[in-house]
């Protein structure tokens, strides 16, 4: 299917998670806008709508899929490589944050989860921001053997990426987004920020209670 950007701007504001206001983002700038990807997420209906339109970019001309297996990182991944890969008749995995024992984090595909050398896959993820969380699944996908098809988020927040490059093998590999988003942000304070100059109280959303992602 092909979803406008748009459509889904729409799906995240009747959701209630592109939200307007004065937030404290964890990087300690400021923002007028935020995103909270889980509000869209909990509503079936708006994640089967956004991992159709993942699904139709890995379908060839006869309607069959190009891949072989969908995977995403958690959190957010986890449901969208469910979703879409229920789509397209496949399985869909999810590569879980390990530590090392000197603290270094990591991806790494768990709990049985076979990815077969030479599979074609589909990497999905919710928002696209300074292409970390992509990064970190490329080295479990080349350490399997696969190959990399496509990534897909549904927001892309980075300014317009269109690849993203393993720091392990130098392959840079196709990134394309459903709906690209551009949320300013500001330094605190009155003289840079609009929401502090205005004397509006600070929000602090996110998973952890303290400070907005």
């Amino acid at each position: 299917m092909s979803l406008s950007a748009a459509r889904v701007e729409a799906l995240f504001l009747e959701s209630g998670a592109l939200r307007a206001g004065h937030f404290a983002l964890k990087s300690g700038r400021h923002g007028d806008r935020y995103v909270e990807k889980f509000q869209v997420l909990q509503f079936p209906r708006a994640v089967s709508e956004l991992c159709a339109a993942f699904a139709d970019r890995v379908r060839g001309p006869d309607g069959r899929p190009l891949v072989d297996l969908v995977v995403g990182p958690t959190t957010g991944g986890v449901i969208l490589a469910f979703e879409t890969a229920r789509q397209l008749g496949l399985r869909g995995i999810f590569a879980e944050e390990v530590k090392d024992a000197s603290g270094a984090a990591r991806r790494e595909f768990r709990r049985g989860f076979r990815v077969d050398p030479g599979s074609r896959v589909l990497l999905v993820d919710d928002i696209l921001t300074t292409g970390g969380s992509l990064l970190a699944m490329l080295s479990p996908i080349e350490a399997a053997g696969a190959e990399l098809v496509l990534a897909a988020v549904i927001v892309d927040r980075s300014g317009g990426a269109t690849h993203v490059t393993s720091p392990v093998t130098g392959h840079s590999y196709p990134v394309e987004a459903l709906w690209s988003l551009d949320l300013p942000t500001y330094e605190a304070g009155a003289a840079t920020c609009p929401g502090c100059a205005a004397g509006l109280a600070v929000e602090a959303p996110g998973s952890s209670g303290t400070k907005a992602t």
